[in-house]
């Protein structure tokens, strides 16, 4: 099983803000073992996300979307879905009671432009959202190839509905949770094509893989191990650590987050030594 994160909004493709729900979602289907392996960007136009929701269910059986759900005229994610899983898009009367006691609690009264969130995709699941006004929901595609969970675009919300309701949900639906991890090796002053002439033949192993990142004076080699538990990736890491230490020796100056001047001064601390710096 594997995912798709489809993002929409008009907004994101203007530039006009920073996409960090992804990245927040990303890390989340990691720490469950749930591979991703497409993420897209489409804007607020009824055919574009229908095209691209056709697309995600042709290539992943999970599909998750983020944003459209709201009240106004281009939030058009609702209708989408229902067209890409083959599905009328249904009022709920139990939804608009939802809405109203919302509301309600906000002590307002709801408006009538509302009632356009209480709109669903024939037969498709209910995922109550107790921290906003926008329901959400699952919609399995009527021709077999997955699903589709519509999640809001606005951050709070999308976090509590991936933490208390989606994350349960997907891992009850995968048999159990696996495990994702990676390590990160720093390299400096080698540059990332030769890094690639080291371990270049490493890199098409599929578990694990491993990866460059380039950076300005230094190239992140990323370990990344799949496995049923922690212990086992952590062993599947080490092994193919030892490999590509054998293979760049000194030029991995250290891991993780951890920089060059940092490692140049712990080894200082160690050894003794004192650093002098003359400005002229």
């Amino acid at each position: 099983m594997h995912a798709e994160i489809v993002m929409t909004g008009s907004e994101l493709l203007l530039g006009e803000i920073v996409d960090t729900n992804s990245t927040m979602m990303a890390k989340m289907l990691r720490n469950i073992g749930l591979d991703l392996y497409y993420k897209t960007t489409v804007g607020d136009n009824e055919e574009r996300i229908t095209q691209v929701l056709n697309l995600a269910l042709d290539r992943s059986p999970v599909v998750i979307t983020t944003g459209g759900l709201g009240p106004t005229v281009d939030d058009m994610t609702r209708q989408a879905v229902a067209n890409a899983t083959g599905r009328k898009l249904v009022y709920s009367l139990e939804l608009e009671a939802q809405i109203a006691a919302r509301f309600r609690g906000f002590g307002r009264e709801m408006a009538d432009n509302n009632k356009r969130q209480a709109y669903i995709p024939e037969g498709a699941l209910p995922l109550p959202n107790p921290v906003g006004t926008a329901p959400c929901f699952l919609s399995e595609d009527m021709a077999g190839r997955g699903f589709i969970i519509s999640l809001p675009g606005v951050p709070r919300e999308l976090e509590y509905m991936m933490t208390h309701t989606v994350i349960p949900l997907l891992v009850e639906r995968m048999g159990g949770a696996k495990i994702i991890k990676a390590r990160i090796l720093r390299t400096c002053a080698v540059g990332e094509s030769n890094v690639d002439r080291g371990i270049g033949d490493l890199m098409t192993e599929r578990n694990p893989t491993v990866g460059l990142s380039a950076h300005a004076g230094q190239t992140d080699v990323r370990i990344t191990a799949k496995a049923e538990t922690e212990a086992e990736a952590d062993a599947l890491i080490a092994t193919m650590e030892a490999r590509v230490r054998e293979r760049l020796g000194i030029a991995i100056y250290g891991v993780e987050k951890e920089t060059v001047p940092e490692v140049v001064g712990r080894l200082l601390v160690e050894k003794g030594l004192r650093l002098g710096v003359v400005d002229t």
